[in-house]
């Protein structure tokens, strides 16, 4: 039987009962969604009640073109949904495309390694990311990106995004393709 317990360390992050609350409303917004976007809204809103986040998007990922496409945003002024863009071989791709880990950069410095648009995150009051892959039959279908202040995502709240957003995330993509 899997341990769905939340990080004893997730204080800092959430309560139980905020967790717990967060995610029976994901559940309703969910089978209520009748477009992709209000699925991904539901997503969104249960990541910033329960992990946090100042900027919040979605990029599902086509392997075989090697394409990324910005399918969901919380800030559709800066960061669009409209368009593609080549999957850059690099040390971002092996961790979370060849490993399916989460990547997680708390600075600015972090960042710019792998993001050409350090810049406008920086202006954006964040400085601080996790990419986390969602999987569906085994291959990566999308990240669910979040970002934060910096510094914002310590141990315990990168364990909150994984134990907590996972499932949601599946079900979230799965629904949107269906819609």
């Amino acid at each position: 039987m899997p341990d769905n317990r939340l990080p004893e360390d997730i204080s800092e992050t959430m309560s139980a009962p905020l967790s717990t609350e967060a995610l029976r409303h994901f559940t309703d917004a969910l089978a209520a969604a009748t477009t992709a976007e209000a699925a991904y809204d539901a997503l969104c809103a249960v990541t910033k009640a329960t992990v946090g986040a100042k900027l919040f998007t979605v990029m599902t990922v086509d392997m075989a073109s090697m394409l990324a496409c910005r399918t969901y945003t919380d800030d559709p002024e800066n960061y669009p949904t409209s368009g593609t863009k080549p999957i850059e071989m690099n040390d971002w791709f092996e961790i979370v495309h060849g490993q399916h880990r989460c990547f997680v950069a708390n600075t600015l410095e972090e960042i710019d390694q792998v993001f050409p648009d350090a810049e406008l995150i920086g202006a954006l009051g964040c400085g601080s990311v996790i990419n986390l892959p969602v999987l569906i039959g085994g291959e990566l279908a999308a990240t669910i990106n979040i970002l934060h202040e910096p510094g914002y995502y310590t141990e315990a709240r990168v364990d909150a995004a994984k134990a907590l957003l996972t499932l949601p995330a599946m079900a979230t993509l799965a629904v949107a393709a269906q819609l």
